[in-house]
C-alpha cells in the first residue's frame, strides 16, 4: 500500500468519472425520475468497478470485444445524454414499468462507472498495484455518494436558472470527451 499511488489513483478516477461536472445531469434526472437511489447506484457502480478490475480484461474477451470497442459504445451513450443536456430534449425514453431505475441506467452506468471509467481501470491495473486501486475507487465513491445524496441541496443552491447554464455547459463538456473518446478509439480499432 502506497499512499502517492493511492493520491494518484483517486485523482485519476476523480477527473475520469467527474461527479461534479455530472451534478446537471443528475439533478435533471433526479427531476424525471422523483429521487436519486444514491445507496443503489453507488453500489452498483462499486460492483462494476470492481469486477471490472479483476476480470475487466477476461469479461471483454469472453465477448470477443476488445477495450477500444467497449469505449466507443460508451462514447456513443455518452454522446446521446450531451445532446438532451444540449438540447433540453429527451432522446433516451424511459420505461414506465422501470420507474426508480435512473439511479442505475444512465448514474451508476454509463455516468459513473462508464466506458472511460472501466477503460480508466484496466489501465490503471498495468501501471499499479490492485489494492491501491482498489483504495482510490473507494475513496472515490464515498465522494460519489455524498454528491448523490445531496442533489436536491444542490439543485436549491444552483436556481432553475443556474441549472439551465449548467446543464448545457457541462453538455458541450460531455460532448466533447465523447468525441474524444470516440476518436481516439476508433483510430485503435
Amino acid at each position: 500500500m502506497d499512499l502517492k499511488e493511492i493520491f494518484s489513483v483517486s485523482l485519476i478516477l476523480f477527473s475520469v468519472i467527474d461527479i461534479v461536472g455530472s451534478i446537471p445531469f443528475i439533478i435533471l434526472i433526479r427531476q424525471r425520475e422523483g429521487r436519486i437511489y444514491a445507496e443503489r447506484a453507488t453500489a452498483i457502480a462499486a460492483v462494476l468497478m470492481v469486477a471490472f478490475l479483476y476480470l475487466g480484461q477476461s469479461i471483454l474477451n469472453l465477448f470477443g470485444l476488445d477495450v477500444s470497442s467497449f469505449a466507443v459504445a460508451g462514447s456513443i451513450v455518452m454522446f446521446i445524454i450531451a445532446m438532451e443536456m444540449l438540447l433540453g430534449i429527451t432522446l433516451i425514453k424511459d420505461d414506465p414499468d422501470a420507474k426508480g431505475s435512473g439511479s442505475i441506467v444512465p448514474i451508476a452506468f454509463p455516468l459513473i462507472a462508464g466506458a472511460g471509467t472501466l477503460t480508466t481501470i484496466l489501465s490503471l491495473r498495468t501501471v499499479y498495484d490492485d489494492r491501491d486501486i482498489l483504495i482510490g475507487i473507494v475513496l472515490n465513491l464515498i465522494f460519489v455518494y455524498i454528491v448523490l445524496r445531496s442533489s436536491s441541496w444542490l439543485e436549491r443552491k444552483i436556481g432553475k436558472s443556474g441549472f439551465s447554464v449548467l446543464r448545457r455547459v457541462f453538455g458541450v463538456i460531455l460532448l466533447s470527451i465523447a468525441v474524444k473518446i470516440f476518436k481516439s478509439n476508433m483510430m485503435l480499432s
